[in-house]
């Protein structure tokens, strides 16, 4: 394994960080929460204008840069610095691999290159709080039970009039109330022919009904979706196994989220180490002494662990197809909260209001635990796939 990045990485990293500086300041950030979409679609725009960054990982065939998601990953390190809410995740992460591994011809060569210009935003839709388990990031379900079941609950879906009506409720879902496409996971046949299929609805679908939730996390705008009798446009073919494309897309997207995570938890870092050397106790800068050192250099070690794990994951699965994923999202979501703790607690007074942007990524440690985790179920889950109780017991 080669670990050093190549030029064109460097070069990602360099342009992403001196455009989010630019246009991703704190004052930005509370400005763009505040607005009914919970992102600056200007910045948005510019993202994927002078960086291609919704289709950072699409093939050049659909308007794609054509990048692995090792380059992914580290887009996704530069946003997580600066906490930036966009729907990159939602359509980047989540949506666009889904249309370009279970579409149709025609649906790929009409919604990626849209998707890749950034003119079109997308968001996966499951319903419940269920979005690890759909991903299989906490456990494989192998019968789709998330998606209802065939039972009350959940997103169902009938053939009707020569198409697909779906009813039901998807909670927590990522940028749906903005999102101009949604992929609705529901589950369909009955007991009889019980299986889960994913299906396109347009935002202006008659009988959706989108609204945005108060999140803990509000730099991860979230909605809940309601359908009735909404026209759904089946994604692929029906004998398509979604659960196992759902499956191989968990990795991809723990990848993201522990480089995302590893951004954000050094950022915090680098604020708590320069404010702990400026504020002064006792007529000396309060980073002088022992005690603090030893509390950043245990959170330094925490990070700089978990950016080596979510690299090596990023490159494992990129390489080879090794899923290292999850382990590395649960060290990531680890250090991240433990940076983040000690940095309000470092910062004193201060660190503890609501104006000062700790909070913020505590918040995003805690919101990301809720929906993708929490890492002791991300580990175990690591753990039975690779059959390290089953080796240790024989």
């Amino acid at each position: 394994m080669d670990a050093r990045l190549t030029a064109e990485q460097d070069e990602i990293r360099r342009t992403l960080r001196e455009l989010l500086h630019k246009r991703c300041g704190p004052g930005e950030l509370r400005a763009a929460l505040d607005t009914p979409a919970g992102h600056d679609p200007a910045l948005w725009t510019a993202l994927a204008d002078r960086l291609g960054l919704p289709g950072l990982a699409l093939p050049e065939a659909y308007g794609g840069v054509g990048c692995s998601v090792t380059e992914l990953a580290l887009a996704c390190e530069e946003t997580g610095r600066v906490l930036a809410p966009s729907p990159l995740l939602a359509t980047a992460v989540l949506a666009a691999p889904l249309l370009l591994a279970l579409g149709t011809d025609a649906q790929r060569a009409d919604l990626l290159p849209r998707i890749a210009s950034g003119a079109l935003t997308a968001a996966l839709a499951v319903p419940g709080p269920a979005l690890a388990a759909a991903l299989a990031l906490t456990g494989h379900d192998r019968h789709g039970a998330w998606a209802g079941g065939g039972r009350a609950g959940g997103v169902q879906a009938r053939q009707a009039d020569g198409g697909w009506r779906l009813y039901g409720e998807a909670g927590q879902v990522l940028d749906g109330h903005s999102a101009g496409l949604l992929l609705v996971g529901a589950h369909a046949g009955g007991f009889a022919r019980s299986r889960v299929l994913l299906f396109l609805v347009r935002a202006d679908a008659d009988g959706l009904t989108r609204v945005r939730q108060t999140a803990l996390d509000a730099t991860r705008p979230q909605a809940r979706i309601q359908l009735r009798e909404v026209k759904g446009e089946l994604l692929g073919r029906e004998g398509d196994d979604v659960l196992a494309a759902l499956a191989r897309l968990g990795d991809t997207v723990a990848v993201c989220l522990a480089a995302e995570a590893v951004g954000a938890a050094g950022r915090v870092l680098e604020r708590t180490v320069e404010y702990v050397g400026q504020r002064e106790q006792f007529g000396r800068p309060v980073g002088s002494f022992q005690a603090v050192k030893h509390r950043l250099a245990d959170a330094y070690v925490q990070v700089q662990a978990a950016r080596s794990a979510a690299y090596y994951a990023a490159w494992a699965g990129a390489a080879d197809g090794e899923k290292a994923g999850g382990l590395a999202l649960a060290q990531a979501l680890e250090a991240l909260r433990g940076a983040a703790a000690e940095g309000i607690q470092l910062h004193g007074g201060i660190g503890f209001t609501w104006e000062h942007d700790m909070h913020l990524y505590f918040k995003r440690a805690a919101g990301d635990e809720l929906l993708f985790g929490p890492v002791h179920r991300l580990r175990a889950r690591a753990a039975d796939a690779a059959h390290v109780f089953e080796e240790a017991g024989r």
